[in-house]
């Protein structure tokens, strides 16, 4: 992190985020780290999985707008897996 970038908050939110976007990058939605597009469907669906672990293991502890994030980036997660090739 460099000294212009402000400090981040740790957050279940950005747990949740940080995940997603590994998942993406794994599935070719965005470019990873050398600006690359590279899809591995392995690790796409690991990531997938360890928020549907998530999910599973927060129940009833969560405020309404975690719950609600982590169930809209879960649901879209595994609809663009599917589509894969």
């Amino acid at each position: 992190m460099s000294e212009t970038t402000p400090p981040m908050d740790a957050s279940f939110s950005i747990i949740i985020m940080s995940i997603a976007s590994s998942a993406a990058m794994s599935m070719g939605l965005s470019p990873n780290q050398d600006n690359k597009i590279e899809i591995d469907k392995p690790l796409a669906r690991f990531n997938i999985d360890l928020l549907t672990v998530l999910k599973e293991k927060t129940l009833n502890n969560l405020t309404s707008e975690e719950k609600g994030l982590l169930e809209h980036i879960v649901q879209d997660l595994q609809a663009k897996f599917i589509q894969l090739k």
